[in-house]
Formats: C-alpha cells, structure tokens, sequence
C-alpha cells in the first residue's frame, strides 16, 4: 500500500496560550511520522479558527509564512467545536487520504497517531481514539460522562464510549460525511452510524497543556441533550409513556375519590392536591421543554442555512 497522505484538523478558539507548544509539539509529530515512511511528507496540518477574539489566527498566519505543513481555515464566528471540525473535514476531504481529528489543547496521547495511521492501513475506514484513564478530569466530571453513554445507548444510539473527536477518518468516510445534510452536527454518533469497517485504540488522557477548557458545564450539558436529540426519539416515547401511567393514576384516584364520598367519609386532602398540581405542573413544563428542543431542531433544519462560513481559507493551495 502506498503511504497515506494525512491532514491533521485542530479546532481552536481563543487559544492564544497554548498553540505555540500545540504546533512545536504537531511538528514533532509529522515530522517524526514523515521520516518513518508512515505518511506523505505533503501531509500537513490545518488549524480551524472558530471565531477566536484574542491572538489565536494572528499566530496560526505568522508560523505559515515559514512553516509549510502548517495551514488555516478562519471561520466568520464562533460555530460551535462539532462545526468547527466538521468544516475542516469539508474543506479538506479531497485533499488527502485520511484525516486525523484532535483538539488544540493536546490532551489526547499523540503516540497512539501511529497506531491509528497502521489500522487505517490494514483497512479501516474509521480509528476511534478511546481514553481509559482522564488524569485530568475530576470525579464530579468523569462520572457523569460514563452515565451519559450508558443513557444513549439504552435509548438505541449507537455510540462509542468514551470516544470524543480525536478519529481518524478515510477520505471515504469524510465524503459520507458530506451526505449527512443535518445542521446540528453530533460527529460522535454520526460516524458509527455509518456502518463502516473501524476500529479503536486505548490510550490515557493527559493534562491539558495551559489555558482553560473551552467547554463549560453548560457546553457540555448541551452537547449531551444535543447527542440525545439528533439520534433517538425515545424521549419523547418517554413521555407518552408517563402520560399513559399518570392517567391511569389520575383514574384509579378518581375512582377512590368517589367510593369514599359515597361511603361518606371525609377527604382533607388540601395538601395532597397542592403537591400534585405542582409535581405535574413542573412535568409538563419539563416536558414541553423537550417537546420544543425537538421542535427547534426542525425550526432549524427547515431554514437551509450554511453550517459554517470561511472568512479565510489558507489550507487549500
């Protein structure tokens, strides 16, 4: 088999204090690869701006000026880290072999990249990067994550645990890919969706380098629900399912209600009934709010509007 050519795709925003170590560090790399005949020496690696306000596209232009292998994809604002990765896919699927996906702040083990390249050789369209150990992750994080991916999978998504977004994806993938016209991108159940020949490697996850986390408890709670939403309609069979139980409750307790009165005994009931208007009353509303995400996401995907805007290409050519 010929050797590959390989594009590297980073996300960043706002990280203005770390790239300098992310590209001394992916230069190491490619290098290294480069001269044990693992990939093209044409292989490069594409940072995609998304929307970054401080220094961050300012310091990917000057290292392109004197380094080659180092390219750019500037985003017109922040798109969100999923669209970010995705564009880079896009715009650059055509242009390589494969693609390998990891995050600017290097906490995925760079070592295994090799291990990654040799199973796409052996014929995998897919390489998933699956950590075992998050040094850097607190408790309070960590199990949350676990319980996540149990969840989706019980609602029928087909998911990888623990599998972020550093991949590896053949150019055939990539162009799959492409066909997939949703507007609210969630890569991670995307691509086991496609049914291709893939495999993973294990790896621990470091430290992150400097600066801070760019996804936020909210961020990352709104990825989840967005995981959730784009491939399983359980919960809202969910909620069929409780209406169903609250009204067989709701009649069995108006049957009591009636017995009793005939009986002809005295019902107090005044706080009983508060505490229900108010537990089914925040149902509802909870419910309706899922209800609406679904509804916002047709909303959304009706409008046809772009998925990403370049403001500056500096990766083609």
């Amino acid at each position: 088999m010929s050797i590959p050519k390989i594009i590297f795709i980073l996300p960043c925003f706002n990280e203005e204090e770390i790239l300098h170590d992310t590209i001394s560090k992916m230069e190491t790399v490619l290098k290294g690869l480069i001269s044990q005949k693992k990939i093209d020496e044409d292989s490069s690696i594409v940072f995609v701006d998304d929307g970054s306000t401080d220094s961050s596209w300012k310091m990917i232009s000057e290292n392109m000026t004197f380094k080659p292998f180092v390219k750019g994809l500037k985003l017109s604002r922040n798109f969100g880290h999923q669209l970010a990765i995705f564009a880079g896919m896009m715009e650059m699927k055509d242009s390589c072999d494969a693609i390998i996906t990891l995050d600017a702040d290097l906490q995925d083990d760079l070592d295994v990249i090799s291990i990654m390249i040799d199973k796409f050789n052996k014929g995998n369209e897919i390489v998933y990067g699956v950590p075992q150990k998050r040094i850097s992750e607190s408790f309070l994080k960590r199990k949350p994550a676990q319980i996540y991916y149990k969840l989706l999978r019980l609602m029928g998504v087909d998911i990888v645990a623990n599998h972020a977004d550093f991949r590896l994806v053949s150019k055939k993938a990539a162009g799959i890919l492409s066909k997939f016209k949703e507007r609210n991108i969630f890569l991670r159940g995307i691509f086991p969706l496609m049914g291709l020949k893939s495999d993973k490697v294990e790896y621990d996850k470091a430290k992150r380098i400097g600066g801070k986390p760019k996804y936020s408890i909210f961020k990352l709670c709104c990825l989840a629900f967005s995981g959730i939403t784009a491939f399983s309609y359980t919960p809202l069979r969910y909620i069929t399912f409780f209406g169903f139980l609250v009204t067989i409750g709701s009649f069995i307790y108006m049957l009591y209600v009636l017995i009793a009165k005939t009986m002809g005994h005295i019902i107090p009931g005044w706080t009983s009934l508060i505490l229900s208007i108010y537990f089914l009353g925040g149902v509802q509303i909870f419910f309706m709010g899922i209800i609406g995400e679904y509804i916002a996401r047709i909303y959304s995907e009706v409008k046809h509007r772009p998925r990403y805007i370049i403001e500056e290409n500096k990766a083609n050519g």
